[in-house]
């Protein structure tokens, strides 16, 4: 963890991951960053926004997706808690995993920590170096960041990577 100039707040780099695939993409995209920027912390790095093929559930629109590098204060579980305070403030109804969602954002890396709570939070998250549509936008904005569990770079596994779905800039 890294200090601030007056050393007594924490400040941490988490990279997030927004995607949307129903109602008006881009918008519920600006609005989860507008909300996030006043309720997590301020957006270091954002990159470009990517039109990408559903993961898991093929049966369903195609997602917009962005990453974010955002400085927050909160706790791993207060981002948590947060994001999907966001999530719910746009709309965002839980009912089918893969499913078409208004809004979706995951906490992807919280600065080189590791962490597992139960059932509820895995950072990095579990899955993201087998994800194209994770880790296309994350390279972008920080293709040198290491990933803590692995050892490489973004850029790395990006270049290792087997998912063929398609991800294409906008």
């Amino acid at each position: 963890m890294k200090k601030t100039a007056n050393m007594h707040l924490d400040i941490n780099r988490t990279y997030l991951l927004l995607g949307s695939n129903l109602g008006d993409r881009e918008l519920y995209l600006e609005r989860a960053i507008q909300l996030i920027s006043e309720k997590v912390g301020v957006v270091i790095v954002k990159s470009s926004v990517y039109e990408t093929e559903p993961w898991g559930n093929a049966n369903q629109p195609g997602f917009l997706n962005l990453a974010l590098g955002v400085d927050t204060q909160l706790s791993p579980l207060g981002l948590l808690q947060t994001v999907l305070e966001i999530e719910k403030t746009l709309g965002r109804i839980r009912h089918e995993k893969w499913g078409s969602r208004l809004i979706d954002i995951d906490i992807i890396l919280y600065g080189d920590e590791i962490i597992t709570i139960d059932n509820q939070l895995q950072i990095p998250h579990a899955e993201m170096q087998n994800r194209k549509f994770v880790l296309e936008p994350l390279t972008e904005i920080a293709p040198n960041l290491i990933h803590p569990v692995f050892g490489k770079t973004i850029r790395e596994i990006l270049t290792t990577l087997t998912d063929s779905l398609s991800v294409s800039k906008r």
